[in-house]
């Protein structure tokens, strides 16, 4: 159906569970203690926290602010840079002796050190990624025991608001010396056909104890409707401080299909046994489907064409800033599913793992992002190895994520200059990243988000699958150089608007902005390197073999002031203290209130559903304006606009 936008001048007037496998799970929530500052020693038992501030997680140290006047408007005039502590006593039972005990941390921006009863346990680097850490070791089963995390942002470099501290959940797994590894099993589907389905399952058995032993594993696997539908096991012999995969296959008859308008999920339950005795189990969903991003159809999903109607998201909940909250996302995923959205990308990070649950369940595609710039956007700094950095994040981040029938496509990382014009080893580093991502899954596809049209030539993709582009149809060109790719606008429009902001007279140019500090909602205005939304719809239709769109962005979030930052204040001598610190590019503004631009989507990307929106508001002064513009939203056949009784 197509989309009449009219113009008429006229006389006027936030909980899933976490999947988490392996046993006994416990969330370390409530309880924690935390100060911003150095605090040189107070990794040590010893120190005196009792004048902290109690804290629950997960937490941003920074959204309290207060806000800095006169700073920088990109990451939100927020206090997130700088160094803070977090501390927790807690008692470790007598009976955990004998265990292997992890934290799992879902994120901690940034650099963070986990310290165990005054001793260095792990460390980290990247602040927007999952690791763990055998603190096994460090404990004293049946005393109290102190835990102390160090986080530091004072090196980490970023283009929005990105949060600080332990901004995500941290867990305390504790198994058995024989368990699978965290993040240890893996379902695929390596053939879908007709009338049934082979389920792969690969689990990763870990072997702590000091001696061999004799491993038998349980896999069995329960429909959507909670009946058991397989059962299969394998076995495998470990060696003391080994750790092996153990595969085994099962066939189900007459699947039901993940989709994105039928988002159903199976579930397999993994039980390790020493004998007849239960060592470890664990349980995870997982989704039966077929996707590819193909040449010349766009995106396949079982077999069908499915248009990629997407949004770009940033990490940080509004006012609620990083710390993560479950039904603030899944807030925001079901305002953009009644928009028709079907798609979202990563941006430009691996999200909270909750959020990709969400996904699952509601029916969205995921675009998996593993960071923005290969620097210190990523806390990449002078002294990272790359090589080992790419390793050890690229793993955590793909076996975390790759069980998520959701996530459909792998992104290297996006607008990454030295990749796309070969730079600074640039071509090495992104060979080494994709061989990461295919050492992990073979089942997916890998693209890198680009930007740069004069980097074409340079054939960067020939390192990935799939031509995935920023703006301005670039793709145009790379296509023509290898069309054998499929192709992705990873970032669409970037159109700005201020929700019930109107603003006359018409900007002559997309980027005439004015000293309003305030973008009118009538969808004309966008930075110089994008476009408003009907040049991509447009483009769209012409090439077909466009997969879809990534529209910048599904929501407005912190920082990222576009046009009205820091620069643009100073050269309008307006100063600092009146840059804004909150992006203009939501479709959707901070609150979760839709712009106008909300319905002008909505009315191509859900046809089945009559829409009908016109703007601006009736509250105008006749003195003022005595010649109002109209637009009307609507993918009706026709429409027909009436003001008092007078058809226009």
């Amino acid at each position: 159906m197509k989309t009449l936008r009219l113009l008429i001048i006229g006389l006027l007037f936030i909980c899933i569970p976490p999947v988490i496998q392996g046993g006994e799970v416990i969330i370390l929530q409530t309880g924690w203690k935390f100060a911003k500052g150095p605090n040189e020693k107070a990794y040590l038992p010893s120190f005196n926290d009792s004048r902290w501030q109690e804290v629950n997680l997960p937490h941003d140290w920074a959204i309290e602010g207060p806000v800095i006047v006169n700073g920088d408007g990109s990451t939100g005039k927020l206090p997130w840079k700088g160094e803070g502590w977090y501390r927790k006593k807690m008692m470790i039972p007598a009976e955990y002796k004998g265990k292997e005990i992890y934290l799992l941390c879902d994120g901690i921006m940034a650099f963070p050190e986990i310290y165990i009863n005054g001793t260095l346990a792990g460390r980290w680097d990247y602040g927007y990624s999952s690791f763990y850490v055998d603190i096994t070791p460090y404990l004293k089963p049946g005393r109290d025991n102190v835990i102390a995390v160090h986080a530091d942002t004072r090196n980490h470099e970023s283009r929005w608001y990105p949060g600080a501290g332990i901004y995500r959940k941290i867990q305390m797994i504790v198994m058995n010396p024989v368990h699978i590894n965290i993040w240890g099993t893996w379902v695929s589907t390596p053939v879908i056909k007709s009338g049934y389905a082979r389920i792969r399952i690969i689990s990763s058995v870990n072997n702590q104890s000091s001696s061999g032993k004799d491993v038998r594993i349980e896999n069995i696997i329960y429909a959507p409707n909670g009946m058991e539908i397989a059962r299969t096991s394998g076995r495998s012999v470990l060696q003391a401080l080994q750790s092996r995969d153990i595969e085994t296959t099962a066939i189900i008859s007459n699947p039901e299909k993940w989709d994105v308008d039928h988002p159903v999920l199976y579930k397999v339950k993994t039980i390790v046994y020493l004998g007849t005795e239960v060592s470890d189990s664990s349980s995870l969903n997982f989704g039966i489907r077929k996707v590819n991003v193909t040449a010349d159809n766009g995106l396949c999903l079982n077999d069908r064409r499915v248009q990629i109607k997407g949004v770009d998201l940033h990490h940080d909940q509004g006012l609620l800033g990083a710390a993560f909250n479950v039904r603030a996302a899944e807030r925001q995923l079901e305002i953009m599913k009644s928009m028709g959205c079907n798609a979202i990308r990563t941006s430009h990070n691996p999200p909270a793992p909750e959020l990709l649950d969400l996904c699952d369940k509601m029916g969205f595609l995921v675009f998996d992002e593993i960071c923005d710039k290969w620097d210190k956007t990523a806390d990449i700094t002078d002294s990272t190895h790359f090589d080992e950095y790419a390793g050890r994040n690229v793993r955590n981040f793909v076996l975390r994520d790759r069980n998520h029938p959701s996530v459909f496509i792998w992104s290297a990382g996006n607008e990454i200059s030295d990749a796309q014009n070969n730079t600074n080893d640039g071509f090495s580093h992104l060979q080494t990243m994709v061989n990461c991502f295919r050492k992990y899954d073979l089942s997916r596809q890998v693209t890198m988000a680009c930007d740069d049209r004069k980097s074409i030539p340079q054939r960067a993709f020939d390192f990935y699958d799939v031509h995935s582009w920023n703006y301005g149809r670039k793709y145009v060109q790379a296509r023509q150089l290898d069309s054998h790719k499929g192709v992705i606008i990873s970032e669409s429009s970037s159109a700005v608007s201020t929700r019930g902001f109107y603003e006359l007279p018409f900007p002559v140019k997309k980027t005439d902005f004015t000293s309003s500090l305030q973008v009118s909602s009538f969808d004309l205005n966008a930075p110089l390197w994008a476009e408003i939304p009907d040049d991509d719809f447009m483009w769209q239709q012409e090439d077909d073999y466009v997969a879809g769109e990534f529209v910048w962005t599904g929501f407005d979030y912190l920082g990222e002031p576009t046009p009205y930052d820091n620069l643009w204040t100073n050269q309008n001598k307006l100063g600092d203290s009146l840059a804004s610190r909150i992006s203009y590019f939501g479709i959707v503004d901070l609150c979760g209130i839709p712009k106008d631009r909300y319905y002008l989507y909505k009315s191509y990307w859900k046809p089945d559903e009559t829409t009908v929106h016109i703007l601006p508001h009736w509250n105008w002064d006749k003195k003022a304006h005595d010649t109002m513009p109209v637009f009307v939203y609507t993918n009706g056949d026709c429409a027909e606009l009436s003001l008092n009784g007078k058809s226009y």
